[in-house]
């Protein structure tokens, strides 16, 4: 769809298989995080765009072998982005971890739209080893160099609010980081064939200054 993509895209579903992460009532995290992850997928495929996910089903992956399979779709270059998708606990909102070595700019870009879903967002930001403060504490992070690299928690399996929305929202969730990558790429957003998302435009009634927002359809 697009004439020319600089990035290549890896999405990976964390957790798998026996690990099945944080849970509540009619939540695994390991069932969310391969949906949204699959959407988010399918979406950019749909698109055009070069994408390749590290699992499509309910997989065991350790860490080393999931870094090695993200490293091996299209190698350690700064012209990949991954997009680890996950869950957490004990705290309330989402949050977006990215790398030492990358600027805020996606991140904030996955944040804002996250926000628009109505989904809190606690915070974006990097974290450091404390052994090491210039590398970065998550594995996942510090081995995909030199990978533009991110980690998304939607949000806490123990807190109501970001529990009903991850249960109840997981494609516009998903939806939400498309749109952020689309517009990180310079890309032109493309709304899915169902047409369940729109662009707002001027005469709206949810339209926002001159920024370009886009809602699900009710």
């Amino acid at each position: 769809m697009y004439d020319r993509v600089t990035k290549k895209i890896v999405i990976d579903p964390y957790r798998g298989g026996d690990d099945i992460g944080n849970t509540a009532t009619n939540l695994i995290e390991k069932d969310f995080n391969l949906e949204v992850s699959q959407y988010i997928y399918n979406r950019l495929k749909e698109l055009g765009i070069p994408v390749s996910i590290t699992r499509n089903d309910d997989t065991t992956l350790d860490l080393d072998s999931r870094i090695n399979k993200i490293k091996s779709f299209y190698g350690t270059g700064n012209d990949v982005i991954v997009i680890s998708n996950a869950l957490t606990s004990g705290g309330e909102g989402a949050e977006i971890v990215y790398a030492l070595r990358n600027s805020n700019a996606l991140a904030q870009k996955i944040a804002n739209e996250l926000e628009k879903t109505g989904q809190n967002v606690s915070k974006y930001y990097q974290r450091r080893l404390p052994s090491n403060t210039a590398l970065d504490y998550n594995q996942l992070i510090r081995d995909t160099a030199n990978n533009e690299t991110l980690i998304i928690y939607y949000g806490n399996t123990d807190n109501t609010e970001d529990l009903n929305n991850i249960i109840n929202n997981p494609e516009e969730l998903g939806e939400a980081v498309v749109i952020a990558l689309l517009d990180y790429l310079n890309l032109d957003y493309t709304p899915t064939d169902d047409g369940n998302y729109y662009k707002v435009v001027a005469g709206d009634t949810i339209f926002m200054g001159n920024n370009e927002q886009y809602y699900k359809k009710y």
